[in-house]
């Protein structure tokens, strides 16, 4: 069972320790100080409505030394009509403001639903011509349907703000033909502007599978989630990988303690609320496989799409780099009934590993390093990591250790050679000396490289703006 304590004291001692020991945290300090692949950037709105005051915001931030500005662009706003028609109208408005401001683009592939999460004040579903299109198609044998695009979780709901990694290999043309349009629309017009292009790899546009999203009852903060890897094309691939990794059902049988009597019989737990109860995920092979195979298939899911996008970017936007999103599920760490527990159902750690231990990241080493899957390749893969303004909070009902973890995902990267940067989980964060207080913490100690603020208007006035331009003229080469 995993030491509850134990993750308490690791954390706790994460922000004082300068003499590590062996398996102690490797603070990297202020990396991003005076450093040229500094920073600091703010999130557009999810959809501009008044363009006045978005053009006043965007004076605000350029006069104090914000660099580029992160902008949603929406499949299903710009391919919604009707597959490859493509209406970039909208964004040809937007990007034309924020550069006549001097500002870069650091614009977002959203291939996952706006609405429906917190803050979101803006909906726009996946293009509704996508489910019907391959409801008719048969991969691996299984016919899709037209639910088969989308996740399903232990409850039996499917989720439609993303598709599934398990049907990439259904979807890469479309990926692929959003990108390549993307870049003939704006490869020329914006060829030195765009200086990062994030990718959306799941809900929020985060690495992760939808576990505390609305499609679900009773999975939202701070609940432990719900797992999402009944889908066919899920179970499948468990069973495949499953018989792959032990060479037959016999050996499977020996290492779970299990009679299963037929491949048919392997599957996700068939009863999840047992299975995070009894701590199967922590203490059983079976558990421990299981969490495993999910956590790796999230990130062999975002390698896919990655690659995808890099591949239809070709050598336009040169100095773009890479970026994805990893979300700071930061609640149920402490929670004795199950602790970790919603870091495992957004499929985020590996439980097969010590999950108290600085050498595997506490869990994340396969999400950290997936930037270095493309180390030789045309472009640098960056990771976004959020929750950079919030407290510890590790009692009832939050369980959170939310501080500790940005200082966990600091030390890894550093230790994993990724470049790492970082945003704010939630807007009202910026609003307070005390977020900016963490901020500053984490990159005075974890070795944060850039800032992305949610949103615009949250440092355009006030604290928000006050304490971002102080935090600009600290590390900013330039200022």
């Amino acid at each position: 069972m995993l030491a509850v304590l134990s993750l308490l004291l690791a954390g706790a001692g994460a922000g004082a320790a300068q003499a590590a020991p062996a398996d102690g945290p490797v603070p990297p300090g202020p990396v991003a100080l005076d450093n040229p692949k500094f920073s600091a950037n703010v999130m557009a709105p999810l959809q501009v409505t008044d363009w006045a005051a978005f053009e006043a915001e965007l004076e605000t931030v350029a006069a104090y030394g914000v660099d580029a500005v992160s902008v949603d662009v929406w499949w299903g706003d710009v391919e919604g009509a009707a597959d490859n028609r493509f209406d970039w109208s909208y964004y040809d408005r937007v990007f034309d403001l924020i550069t006549s401001k001097g500002l870069d683009l650091a614009p977002i592939l959203s291939f996952h639903q706006a609405g429906g999460n917190v803050g979101d004040d803006y909906t726009s579903l996946l293009p509704s011509w996508l489910w019907p299109k391959y409801a008719g198609v048969s991969y691996h044998g299984i016919q899709l349907g037209p639910t088969g695009l989308q996740h399903q979780s232990e409850q039996g709901n499917y989720s439609a703000e993303s598709v599934q990694g398990w049907a990439d290999q259904v979807v890469t043309d479309e990926y692929r033909d959003f990108t390549e349009a993307f870049e003939q629309q704006y490869g020329d017009v914006y060829a030195d502007e765009v200086v990062e292009v994030n990718v959306s790899l799941g809900p929020s546009g985060e690495l992760r599978y939808p576990s505390y999203n609305q499609h679900d009852e009773g999975t939202g903060y701070p609940s432990r989630g719900a797992l999402q890897a009944y889908s066919p094309l899920a179970v499948q691939d468990l069973r495949s990988q499953m018989l792959h990794q032990y060479g037959s059902l016999e050996a499977i049988n020996r290492a779970w303690g299990t009679d299963l009597a037929s491949v048919q019989e392997i599957g996700p737990p068939v009863d999840a609320d047992a299975f995070f109860a009894g701590l199967d995920y922590l203490d059983t092979q079976y558990g421990r496989d299981f969490v495993d195979w999910y956590n790796g298939s999230l990130v062999e899911h975002g390698e896919r799409v990655l690659w995808t996008v890099i591949g239809s970017l070709g050598e336009d936007f040169p100095e773009a780099d890479i970026g994805y999103k990893v979300p700071g599920i930061h609640w149920s760490m402490t929670n004795p009934a199950h602790p970790r527990a919603a870091e495992v159902t957004t499929g985020l750690i590996q439980t097969s590993v010590d999950l108290d231990s600085w050498a595997t990241g506490h869990g994340y080493q396969r999400v950290v390093e997936l930037a270095n899957r493309f180390d030789g390749g045309p472009r640098e893969v960056v990771m976004h990591f959020t929750a950079l303004e919030m407290d510890d909070d590790p009692v009832e009902p939050a369980y959170s250790l939310a501080q500790t973890l940005v200082g966990w995902i600091g030390d890894y990267a550093y230790r994993a050679g990724v470049e790492l940067k970082g945003e704010n989980a939630l807007a009202g964060g910026v609003a307070s000396e005390e977020g900016w207080d963490n901020i500053n913490e984490a990159f005075e100690t974890w070795g944060y490289l850039g800032l992305t603020v949610l949103r615009i208007g949250d440092v355009s006035s006030g604290t928000g703006a006050r304490r971002y331009a102080e935090f600009i003229a600290t590390y900013s080469p330039d200022i």
